[in-house]
């Protein structure tokens, strides 16, 4: 088998393979191509890659040579039919429930994809699940991106010039994300209040330090496979009615709502915001698919009213060495799913977690999910 790593977009930094993983792949009679420079933003050299046993070359090679591309980012089609013309297998990130036309076009062009962004949420998952490993660090991130803009400390000091209260912070949502946000900010010394709309991650919000905000009513979500679930009208006009309380009295607060498929809930409205001192900051981890907040704007930073609402989902490519390394051991994990000892692709549709991960093969969609939104 031949594993091609490509060069992502400039504005993503992490690379999907950095030289360690690039090593374990060549000791098994594995050849990795890797596109020039691909790794340079997650501070990893062409040589470091040689020296690993990798093949630096330039795109076009890369991707005729290669029968797995790896591309954490959505790379161009017509990049990926160039060469050969034999199917193509592609792994990456590719949000294939917001991204329905380019699946089609995957299809058209007989690439196989597999998104691991897809992956069904399960004990066996966890060691390939993206989406947690990135959003770990996407949760501790916001908390130090809020307390650089936040004017005032976070812990509470007692000085001879006085005493400073502690910074009280409120987050919703306790995924992944949320759950590192607490275990951040608790460690700076804010307190800290969580409103979710499972009732199971009390206990976890709680043995962190933070207090859980509860609102009765919720929907059953223990079926949702981690993700939250959209609620009905009564849940949601109590639900913000209880998140008003919180945010008046809040100094920063970090959103990280997202329901899979669907535009982020809004949470916070400007009558909210409004309420809010000024110097407080609201850091909306879901601006990508919508943001948390009606002021939101994804990849800005909005000043209103003295308050600064940051829409940023790329926390994790701040991070690009630890961020590429925590990937690629998630790559590195779900590739054992697919080939065989001899390091040969190997395809078993009988396992549940290629099954899942799979969005197009053999020239169609084969995502049940995927293709119910194209209906």
């Amino acid at each position: 088998m031949t594993i091609g790593v490509l060069k992502e977009p400039s504005f993503e930094t992490r690379v999907s393979l950095l030289p360690d993983a690039v090593a374990s792949l060549t000791k098994k009679g594995i050849k990795v191509f890797i596109e020039s420079d691909a790794g340079l933003s997650a501070f990893s050299t062409n040589s470091d890659y040689e020296k690993a046993g990798g093949v630096i070359a330039e795109k076009n090679a890369v991707v005729n040579a290669s029968e797995v591309l790896l591309s954490l980012q959505t790379p161009e089609t017509n990049s990926i039919k160039s060469g050969s013309g034999s199917p193509k297998i592609l792994i990456g990130v590719y949000q294939p429930l917001f991204n329905q036309q380019l699946m089609k076009d995957w299809a058209a062009a007989n690439i196989s994809c597999f998104s691991l962004d897809m992956l069904p949420r399960t004990t066996r998952a966890q060691s390939m699940d993206v989406l947690s490993s990135q959003a770990n660090i996407a949760g501790y991130k916001s908390v130090l991106l809020a307390a650089n803009l936040y004017s005032r400390y976070f812990p509470m000091f007692m000085t001879a010039a006085g005493s400073i209260a502690p910074a009280k912070l409120l987050i919703l949502g306790a995924g992944v994300a949320g759950l590192q946000a607490v275990a951040t900010a608790r460690r700076l010394g804010a307190v800290v209040e969580v409103f979710d709309t499972r009732p199971a991650v009390k206990e976890e919000v709680m043995s962190l330090g933070a207090k859980f905000v509860e609102v009765e009513g919720a929907a059953d979500a223990s079926k949702a496979g981690g993700y939250a679930v959209e609620q009905s009208p009564e849940f949601i006009a109590k639900q913000k009615a209880r998140i008003a309380e919180s945010i008046a009295k809040s100094d920063i607060v970090i959103t990280t709502a997202q329901i899979p498929g669907k535009k982020a809930p809004i949470l916070i409205t400007t009558e909210m915001i409004t309420a809010m001192r000024s110097g407080s900051v609201i850091i909306d981890i879901a601006a990508a698919t919508g943001g948390n907040t009606e002021l939101t704007k994804n990849n800005e930073t909005v000043l209103y009213n003295g308050i600064s609402i940051v829409g940023n989902s790329a926390l994790a490519a701040s991070m690009p060495a630890d961020a590429s390394k925590l990937y690629g051991k998630n790559v590195m994990n779900f590739l054992q799913l697919i080939t065989d000892k001899e390091g040969n692709v190997n395809l078993n549709w009988e396992d549940d977690l290629v099954k899942g991960a799979c969005i197009t093969n053999d020239g169609k969609i084969v995502n049940d999910r995927v293709n119910q939104l194209l209906q």
